[in-house]
């Protein structure tokens, strides 16, 4: 079951890439100091708004925000969102467990995308990255917790992500 899991998000993960993927494109000459925001670029070279392509932008978010994020594997750069925990969560204190993504209507669990490789738990706040995914479409409601993965039960719920219907 977990394998079958795994794969799905590798999968949706590779899916969404190609499919979605802007290209950064060069580098812009900045003033020293100034940052200058560069706005993505599809292979065509067309603009692309990143808010348009949100698929968190239809749930309701608790503890959580969507991030609009670059990387480049393998030297191609690519643009893919992501929901990630607000500052404020981030900032509390968290000891003695590990962060896992969870669906309490069924008992399953999903994953965290750690640079380019799905990850069931991890230990740190910044660590938590969560694209979409058949897991997070396929459940009204998605709860990132903290504590035993063993016991989620007890496990505190640090955010989560419901979806509006």
């Amino acid at each position: 079951m977990i394998r079958r899991t795994v794969l799905r998000t590798i999968v949706t993960v590779a899916a969404t890439a190609a499919l979605a993927l802007p290209v950064a494109q060069g580098a812009q000459a900045a003033t020293p100091g100034v940052t200058t925001p560069v706005a993505p670029v599809t292979a065509t070279g067309a603009a692309v708004n990143a808010d348009d392509d949100n698929p968190f932008r239809w749930m309701e978010l608790d503890g959580l925000r969507a991030d609009f994020r670059f990387m480049c594997p393998a030297g191609h750069c690519v643009g893919f969102w992501s929901l990630v925990l607000t500052e404020d969560v981030a900032r509390q204190k968290f000891e003695g467990g590990k962060f896992f993504v969870y669906a309490p209507a069924t008992g399953e669990f999903g994953f965290f995308l750690d640079t380019d490789v799905a990850v069931r738990t991890v230990g740190r706040p910044g660590q938590v990255r969560i694209v979409d995914s058949e897991f997070m479409r396929s459940h009204p409601r998605v709860e990132v917790r903290y504590g035993d993965p063993g016991h989620p039960a007890r496990a505190r719920v640090v955010a989560s992500a419901t979806t509006l219907m």
